[in-house]
């Protein structure tokens, strides 16, 4: 390894939390969803050399490199590691209409094919989205159950974007509002809190719950990004859902504490007001300064910050059940740095692979009086939310 000193093995846990166990749920077939040779608009064959991701940005290897770090550290040690069983047909039910999933197994058995808004899948599609949402299934009832303590589910492809009959954003399936209903259906949760901080909005979630006050949908996302008509801050819910909906459009350009300051000053609030059972994090890292998709300064600290946060907050408010589900984020080098930062800081881990990018984003964070102005954006949106 050219750089040893990158990887600072110290004791395993936080003191006080020897007793943590903090689930992992992955499984090697999610890596290999793909897409078919799709590049856009773009056709593919003659002077356009096919990817091999198919011409996606969502793509295994942001997702496998974050996974192979956590081994070269020892993370991947520390935690419980597991896979799960594919969502059955009656989990998917609960969220998805029959005709859609008709339709999506028919395609997926004929070679795959393309149900709505850039969202192609190959051969297989269908049960590789199940067995995505059964991560996110297992992993949101184990934690529930009292198994774990808290949990991360590597889940591929994502499922934040996707409606009950549509989908879009590289999603195929609603990941987590599948486990949410599934464990309201076993008695395991009543009141769900849903923290979106993907850099794009969580549209499908939103959609999902609008019109329900037992989940809290709140999504921090970059103002006029995908989708570019959803995630207005006025957006607040309709009849029983209303004021149970929180959007938060954040300016282009925030960065590490313009986040902090959203979660303090209207995340954490607004989760200890509702006082959910259980806190489920959409978790994408396409805000990172790095990513292709967006124009948003985080950086690994930044997640690893976040989720500090959020953990603190279900320690007090659900008894420490918080489950994250993996989304979006389209760095191949910089994801797997995010991504270990947050899960180690999820299990209370001490071990670190050091940021090899830390010093040049910290330099590239907003100017103090831009800073100053981020944050202002965020008391005069949360003057409006009335937190």
């Amino acid at each position: 390894m050219d750089n040893p000193a990158a990887l600072r093995h110290l004791p395993r846990k936080d003191e006080g939390d020897t007793t943590m166990t903090t689930g992992f749920f992955w499984d090697e077939r999610c890596f290999w969803h793909a897409g078919g040779n799709y590049a856009f608009t773009m056709p593919i064959g003659g002077l356009v050399q096919p990817l091999a991701a198919g011409g996606l940005p969502e793509n295994p290897e942001t997702k496998r490199r974050m996974k192979n770090l956590m081994e070269v550290t020892g993370l991947f040690d520390e935690l419980d590691t597991r896979s799960a069983a594919p969502a059955s047909r009656e989990a998917l039910a609960r969220v998805h209409p029959a005709s859609y999933l008709d339709e999506f197994k028919r395609l997926s058995d004929a070679g795959g094919g393309e149900l709505g808004h850039a969202v192609p899948f190959a051969r297989g599609g269908y049960e590789l989205a199940a067995l995505s949402a059964g991560l996110a299934i297992a992993a949101v009832d184990a934690v529930a159950r009292g198994d774990l303590d808290n949990a991360y589910a590597l889940s591929r492809p994502p499922g934040h974007h996707c409606l009950p009959d549509l989908p879009n954003g590289f999603c195929l399936l609603a990941n987590v509002a599948i486990a949410i209903e599934a464990a309201q259906a076993k008695g395991l949760a009543k009141r769900v809190v849903v923290l979106d901080w993907d850099v794009h909005h969580g549209n499908g979630t939103e959609a999902i719950y609008y019109d329900r006050d037992d989940v809290l949908t709140i999504s921090l996302h970059q103002e006029g990004n995908y989708p570019i008509d959803t995630g207005a801050l006025a957006d607040r819910g309709r009849g029983a859902g209303e004021g149970y909906n929180i959007n938060l459009p954040m300016h282009a350009g925030s960065g590490h504490t313009a986040y902090l300051h959203a979660m303090d000053r209207v995340v954490i609030p607004a989760i200890e007001a509702f006082a959910p059972d259980m806190i489920i994090v959409a978790c994408g890292y396409d805000a990172a300064i790095v990513d292709p998709l967006a124009r948003m300064q985080a950086t690994a600290a930044t997640f690893a910050e976040m989720t500090k946060r959020i953990r603190d907050t279900a320690d007090r408010v659900t008894d420490g059940k918080l489950v994250l589900v993996h989304e979006g984020g389209y760095s191949e080098a910089y994801v797997p740095f995010c991504g270990h930062a947050t899960i180690a800081t999820l299990a209370g881990s001490k071990i670190d692979a050091a940021d090899p990018m830390a010093r040049a984003l910290h330099a590239r964070q907003p100017s103090p009086a831009f800073d100053a102005f981020l944050r202002q954006s965020i008391d005069d949106m949360a003057q409006q939310l009335d937190l």
